[in-house]
């Protein structure tokens, strides 16, 4: 059979002239068989499984001989390491996988060199680009399930896919160590086979491990994969060794010397020396098609592979790129044998675009050659895990979200660097304020800020009496318990008509209070008033009259007293005289003797 479309189709226009009639026919059966296989039945694994090369025979797999006997027999130049390393390739130059088909002669001269094609594949910065995977994805080989290349590739969205280690043909196990994507998949208690895996610092391991390496954990393995046989050990073909070191009965197809020299069907993996992963794939036949592992080894040596180890083969060796099936299966399909069909294997070697980290770049962006591209506006960082709104990133008065800034209440704009105008508050500054008397309202929740005379949740109310200054907080000090002024406190103040009024009511409810009586008080308090008036009149009418009797008494004690000491005597009498008993007949004479008023100094003889 052809290699596949492209390659018959190389091979048809090699012999184009000479043989135009057999290329057309061989270069249409290639591609009717390519496709043929590539569907159907290709991709559901459906083979005989009649193409076997395993080394050892069932249940067995691997030498029975521990790591101390491996590392005793290597020869002296390698001391006790029993493995080589060698750092990766950290390029991102695109593309980031090559694959290229070759067309080569085997040996290169004689009348016995057979035609063999197959694949090289080579992958740039194999830490992030390379993965060992189940079959059927996590979990596979714990659950002993077989999948066809292209089925886990798919799953794995692998752009270069490959088989990988061995498995039971019976049971299905994954044989060997499995290490995939730094998950222990498998430990195979330090069996010693030929072993690839690359390490958390990314370098490349090619040999045998005992099983405390392989459970490292300083520098772990994040991918490792069993294969049998070392072929090229530091660029020289280290078959022989492998032979002493992992020699042990075989499977199917003999002696381990058999398994080593049948031309067949091989897989391989290794580098070169700028560090890039190697994948190498063979078509090929057990007994009829390929080549034998001294072959492969030299034929890599000469293409600069530094170290490789042999993978599984024959029927599982298996080829798929972007999706499609590459290679010519070599078992036979089972619903007709006139085809060929993939075989169901156990692990895959993937060769992916590099995994961002998180892989799903935290569900806001899209992974593209391990570079996460953010969605969205705002959404930035190696993991699109960063919102970033600006230089000034909602300028400390809001959060930035998917869909630009949400500005805390009390500020708008696209950057929330606008404070409320004055008279809003609130989300969006979409509230109005209700301060009063110039109350200062707070752009985020819009309680106010009362100026000095006013309190209340508006600032509605002015300080009562006896308080002042802001939020009416301090008591008046002026004498007397006078108000005060209610902004300043001064106690010069002028009273408001309203504060007068206030006042007068507070007097009279003071007065009520003091002389209770309802509506009649009024009156009450003008009857008290005009009683006490009047007594104090009546007291002085009596004092008065009291007064002019005293003085009338005085007078009068004073005149009968001045009567009491007046005697009559006859002037005759004092003269010497008789006196007349009666009066004379006229009395006129002696009247007026009588009344004339005596001289100033008989007055005061008198008395």
């Amino acid at each position: 059979m052809a290699g596949g479309p492209t390659l018959a189709a190389e091979r048809a226009a090699r012999s184009w002239g000479t043989r135009r009639p057999v290329a057309v026919v061989a270069a249409s059966l290639a591609l009717f068989g390519w496709l043929r296989t590539a569907h159907g039945d290709s991709e559901r694994g459906n083979s005989l499984n009649d193409d076997l090369l395993l080394p050892y025979p069932p249940p067995y797999h691997g030498p029975r001989h521990h790591h101390r006997y491996v590392r005793n027999c290597q020869a002296v130049l390698h001391g006790n390491v029993t493995h080589e390393a060698w750092p990766s390739d950290t390029s991102t130059d695109l593309p980031m996988t090559t694959t290229r088909g070759f067309v080569s002669y085997f040996p290169p001269e004689g009348m016995t060199r057979r035609e063999v094609y197959g694949h090289f594949t080579f992958v740039n910065n194999p830490l992030r680009t390379f993965s060992v995977l189940e079959p059927w994805g996590l979990g596979g080989c714990n659950s002993s399930l077989r999948a066809t290349v292209i089925e886990t590739a798919r799953r794995g969205k692998c752009l270069v896919a490959q088989n990988g280690g061995y498995f039971d043909m019976v049971t299905g196990e994954c044989l060997g160590n499995v290490v995939s994507d730094g998950r222990l998949v498998r430990n195979a208690r330090g069996l010693q086979n030929a072993q690839f895996g690359i390490r958390k610092d990314g370098s490349l391991v090619f040999g045998y491990l005992s099983e405390e390496e392989v459970l490292d954990e300083v520098n772990p393995f994040v991918q490792l994969v069993s294969g049998v046989v070392w072929l090229l050990r530091g660029g020289e073909v280290y078959i022989n060794q492998s032979k002493t070191a992992e020699c042990d009965k075989t499977q199917t197809t003999g002696t381990f010397d058999k398994f080593i020299n049948v031309i067949s069907a091989r897989t391989a993996v290794g580098h070169d020396r700028f560090g890039r992963l190697i994948l190498v794939h063979v078509d090929g036949q057990t007994d009829a098609r390929g080549l034998n592992l001294w072959e492969m080894a030299e034929f890599l040596k000469q293409h600069g592979v530094i170290n490789a180890i042999n993978l599984d083969g024959g029927g599982s060796a298996t080829l798929v790129l972007n999706g499609t099936l590459a290679s010519y299966p070599s078992d036979h399909c089972q619903s007709d044998n006139m085809w060929r069909c993939p075989r169901s294997v156990s692990t895959v070697m993937c060769i992916h675009e590099p995994a961002c980290e998180p892989p799903d770049c935290n569900g806001h962006g899209h992974c593209v050659l391990g570079e996460c591209r953010c969605t969205g506006d705002f959404w930035r960082g190696s993991g699109c895990s960063i919102l970033d709104c600006g230089p000034s990133n909602c300028s400390q008065h809001g959060i930035c979200t998917e869909s630009g800034c949400l500005c805390d209440a009390g500020w708008i704009g696209s950057n929330c660097s606008e404070a409320c105008v004055s008279g809003s508050y609130g989300d969006g500054c979409a509230q109005k304020c209700l301060c009063q008397n110039g109350g200062v309202c707070d752009p985020v929740h819009g309680s106010c800020a009362c100026p000095a005379g006013y309190h209340g949740t508006i600032c509605q109310q002015e300080c009562p009496i006896g308080w002042y200054g802001p939020t009416c907080q301090h008591p008046c000090g002026c004498e007397h318990g006078c108000p005060c002024d209610p902004e300043t406190g001064s106690c010069n103040v002028t009273y408001k008509a309203a504060l007068q009024d206030t006042l007068a009511t507070a007097g009279q409810c003071l007065a009520f209070r003091m002389w209770p009586g309802g509506s009649d008080e009024k009156s009450l308090l003008t009857e008290r008033t005009w009683i006490g008036f009047t007594s104090v009149l009546l007291l002085l009418l009596v004092l008065s009259a009291l007064g002019n009797l005293a003085l009338v008494l005085r007078s009068w004690a004073a005149e009968r007293r001045g009567r009491g000491d007046y005697m009559y005597h006859p002037l005759k009498e004092i003269n010497g005289e008789a006196s007349h008993p009666c009066p004379s007949a006229s009395g006129e004479q002696y009247g007026a003797k009588d009344t004339q008023e005596p001289s100033q100094p008989e007055m005061e003889a008198l008395l």
